[in-house]
């Protein structure tokens, strides 16, 4: 397999495609370019110096039907053709079969002669089916094209991109995938370009949902016709690693701008609100007055600038974990679009096995930023941890800090555990888990109407005198059974009941000096536990040793080859390749206790691949170690 996972946030990933003509770094955009340089209105030349775009598209049927175009492809290759010396992808012509009833090439000559002219990736003559075409029409169409995969595959060595037709449907669409992973070095999801141009973003998030589980995730996926920015941010949700776009040079000829927001008529645009270089040489009230052929040519710059930056952007947010915030602050440009992320957060369970374990920050951008993954998995481990449990007293929200929690009885007059929740922006919360992610690092709307920061000790005193049974000693100071009660708390929330248990008896708490927060879990004065801001019991060394023994064999575990045993236990991080088995509930960003074949521990590790990626995707690192046998534990910094 020839891509690798570089980073990611849940499903989108920033990764490292190898292409005979270099390495492509996904998601990347890839221009559609006109086989005849005198047709194209950006030179590629100029996109890749001066745009920095690193990889085209272009039509190997247009160039097969064009003998002249044809005959230079032949003798010199597509790259000299178009005049572009990145990676070149090449379509087969399905849509244009589609459009106009047939075309001249066979499945076969389309593959040949893309092999002929040196394409990096070649795509096969698959059937296009309408979204609303039949059942029985999609499934032949579905069938004739996984057959030409399966000849294309044969005659074809280098990098194959195989559509992933199927129509509205959504068994289909999971068998394509499944069938396409099965040829393609590119899984490419096609058509659903009348969904987007139509604005029917709901049914396109559908066909996403049928989709994208079943793709080898050891391939790059595309999605055919991705062209206006501001989609990018959604389709990235869903791991969509390589953008085709013809949509710069098709709104430039209506007269429309493209904007990560939306698109507006050039003719309306009166200030000069852009400062992109292309609008420092000449602004865009200017364009409009310019002859229609360099009015389009600069337009279609402006557009393809735009595209480009927006994929900077995506890029950026999924290695900051702010992807979903992206994908909500565009979804506000169009309520079509708004919709559409509104079905996909409809189907938490399609991003929860890549779902990473925390992020450094939960903001709330829209009132659908509640519905995002991170929140559906948080409620459902609330409502396990809560199961069986005696009905919790309400407080109101209030930070875990000594001078609070020493007003707050753990135990009634009779020794009786009490149980204290509060309500958050996410839902009601045991008060010991407020610190957890994503409601611990929340920040939104309710942040800032009467904070929780603001409330003093003596309101919590007051709330507690008032909800507490009789009996209870309200003088006495509590502040040590809290210390024990959150420490035997966040690692029940980690590791279960039993476990916790164990491994909480004899340890202490320490709190920040500057915060107050639970900082680390600590045992006859070395850390075992250490916790950041999101409010998770990470192991050190130490601490994955007394896991070692309390775990049943294979939980939490990821078992390292042989081969690798040696390295991993220097610190060096575990590639994919090189595991041999890993704990199916574990996701990315979890904590993980790395062991050799007889179970023995040789370092813990933070998890970059989902443990279902792990055998697929045999490329690059799959766990980075954060603490080996040689590497001292040490508590955290303030």
């Amino acid at each position: 397999m020839l891509f690798e996972l570089l980073d990611r946030d849940g499903l989108a990933r920033l990764g490292r495609f190898a292409t005979p003509h270099g390495p492509l770094e996904t998601p990347a955009l890839l221009p559609v370019v006109h086989p005849d340089p005198e047709r194209q209105p950006v030179p590629p030349e100029e996109m890749r110096v001066r745009l920095g775009v690193r990889a085209v598209i272009t039509s190997a049927y247009i160039t097969w039907r064009t003998p002249p175009l044809r005959e230079v492809a032949e003798r010199e290759g597509i790259h000299r053709l178009i005049r572009f010396d990145g990676p070149v992808m090449t379509d087969s012509g399905a849509f244009q079969q589609h459009a106009y009833g047939s075309v001249e090439v066979t499945p076969d000559e389309i593959v040949t002669l893309q092999n002929q002219v040196g394409s990096d990736v070649a795509t096969v003559l698959d059937v296009f089916t309408e979204p609303d075409e039949p059942p029985e029409a999609t499934e032949r169409a579905l069938g004739a094209t996984l057959a030409r995969a399966r000849e294309a595959r044969a005659a074809r060595s280098g990098l194959l991109a195989v559509p992933v037709q199927g129509g509205s449907y959504g068994d289909l669409r999971a068998r394509a995938a499944l069938g396409a992973s099965e040829f393609g070095d590119v899984l490419a999801i096609g058509g659903v370009v009348p969904l987007m141009e139509q604005y029917r973003f709901p049914e396109l998030v559908r066909v996403l949902v049928a989709t994208r589980p079943t793709l080898n995730p050891g391939a790059a996926v595309h999605l055919f016709g991705t062209g206006h920015p501001m989609t990018f941010a959604l389709a990235a949700l869903f791991g969509v690693d390589l953008f085709d776009s013809s949509a710069y040079h098709k709104f430039a000829r209506r007269g429309s701008v493209m904007t990560p927001e939306g698109t507006v008529p050039l003719d309306e645009i009166r200030e000069s609100t852009c400062r992109c270089f292309l609008c420092a040489e000449r602004p865009l009230p200017e364009v409009a007055t310019l002859p229609r052929e360099e009015r389009e040519r600069r337009l279609a710059y402006h557009n393809l600038l735009v595209s480009v930056q927006e994929v900077g952007r995506v890029r950026q947010a999924i290695r900051d974990g702010t992807l979903w915030e992206l994908a909500e602050r565009r979804s506000t440009g169009h309520p079509a679009l708004r919709a559409g992320l509104r079905e996909a957060m409809a189907h938490p369970d399609v991003f929860l096995r890549t779902e990473p374990e925390s992020r450094r920050a939960f903001r709330e951008v829209i009132s659908e930023s509640m519905g995002r993954p991170a929140v559906v998995r948080f409620r459902r481990s609330v409502e396990a941890y809560c199961s069986g449990r005696p009905r919790a007293l309400r407080l109101p929200r209030f930070p875990l800090r000594p001078e609070y929690l020493q007003h707050v009885p753990t135990v009634d007059a009779e020794g009786r555990p009490l149980e204290w929740e509060t309500s958050t922006p996410l839902g009601v919360v045991p008060v010991e888990l407020t610190e957890a992610y994503p409601v611990g690092p929340y920040l939104g709307v309710d942040e800032f109407v009467g904070p929780t920061q603001r409330r003093s000790p003596g309101s919590v005193a007051a709330a507690v005198a008032a909800a507490v049974p009789s009996g209870v000693d309200l003088g006495r100071d509590w502040t040590f059974d809290w210390d024990a009660r959150q420490v035997a708390r966040v690692l029940e929330w980690r590791y279960g009941r039993l476990v916790a248990e164990r491994a909480a008896a004899g340890a202490r708490a320490d709190r920040s000096r500057r915060t107050g927060r639970l900082r680390a879990i600590y045992r006859e004065g070395e850390p075992e536990f250490v916790l950041s801001t999101d409010g998770i019991p990470r192991p050190t060394f130490r601490g994955a040793t007394r896991l070692m023994a309390l775990l049943p064999v294979g939980r939490e575990r990821v078992v390292v080859h042989p081969d690798a045993v040696p390295f991993v236990r220097e610190g060096r991080s575990l590639f994919a390749s090189f595991v041999l088995q890993s704990d199916p509930a574990l996701v990315p960003g979890s904590s993980a206790l790395l062991v050799d074949p007889n179970d023995t521990l040789i370092a813990v590790g933070r998890l970059l691949l989902a443990p279902h990626e792990m055998a697929r995707l045999r490329r690059g690192v799959a766990v980075r170690v954060v603490a080996h046998a040689r590497s001292p534990d040490s508590p955290p910094e303030e």
